[in-house]
């Protein structure tokens, strides 16, 4: 198994601190229509899932366009969110300029929506951290599947074992483990013990500012 030579970054969570405004805008979202909402227990379930993952599963009597229309109200309201307040994760931009410097080969892999990410990459210049950007807008399943790590993979020209994943949730974590490649936690979203039992899993942080890129790329990963 080679050394690793890529980092593939989730962005909801893991570059970006959108989370709580995610967690807002489905807040909002579900007193609009009167709906109960235990959010710990939803966020728990539905961290790194898709919105018509989560619609399809709350409402499996809609049809597509109405699980679509729900979507983007959703979207909508998290975007009023995050125009005024969305930032980077600590020490996420720091982080990855070190590991760019160090010739690492770079992607961003998400579930995130195009215009969500269109916000943040106008926000901050994340597109221009790396060399490609994975989404189901492709056309690939999305987490747990391992699609869009093995696109992203393909397009750096790197084998699965060769890259390393950063996430913020356990379904990107098992992604990333049927991928065949090793992951790291971010503890921004869900604490450490939701990432218990992952042979994946090389290493958990709070954020970046606890993480060297030179020492992750010297590790041996097993999938």
């Amino acid at each position: 198994m080679g050394s690793v030579r890529g980092f593939l970054f989730d962005l909801d969570g893991t570059l970006i601190d959108s989370m709580p405004h995610h967690h807002d805008a489905w807040v909002a979202w579900h007193a609009r229509r009167g709906l109960s909402l235990d959010a710990d227990a939803f966020f728990a379930a539905t961290a790194g899932r898709a919105n018509d993952e989560i619609l399809a599963a709350m409402f499996p009597a809609a049809t597509p366009a109405e699980r679509v229309a729900m979507a983007d109200e959703k979207e909508t309201l998290y975007r009023e969110i995050a125009a005024q307040h969305l930032k980077l994760i600590e020490g996420a931009q720091a982080f990855v300029m070190r590991a760019r410097a160090q010739g690492l080969r770079l992607a961003v892999c998400t579930a995130s929506t195009p215009e969500n990410m269109a916000l943040a990459f106008a926000r901050f210049p994340i597109r221009d951290w790396v060399e490609t950007v994975v989404s189901p807008a492709d056309g690939l399943r999305g987490k747990p599947h391992p699609d869009i790590f093995l696109e992203a993979a393909r397009r750096l020209g790197l084998a699965p074992a060769q890259c390393l994943v950063f996430e913020d949730a356990p379904l990107g974590i098992e992604a990333a483990r049927r991928a065949g490649m090793g992951a790291v936690a971010l503890t921004t979203t869900l604490p450490g013990s939701a990432f218990a039992g992952y042979p994946n899993l090389l290493a958990s942080a709070p954020d970046f500012r606890a993480l060297d890129p030179l020492s992750l790329t010297k590790e041996d990963h097993h999938a």
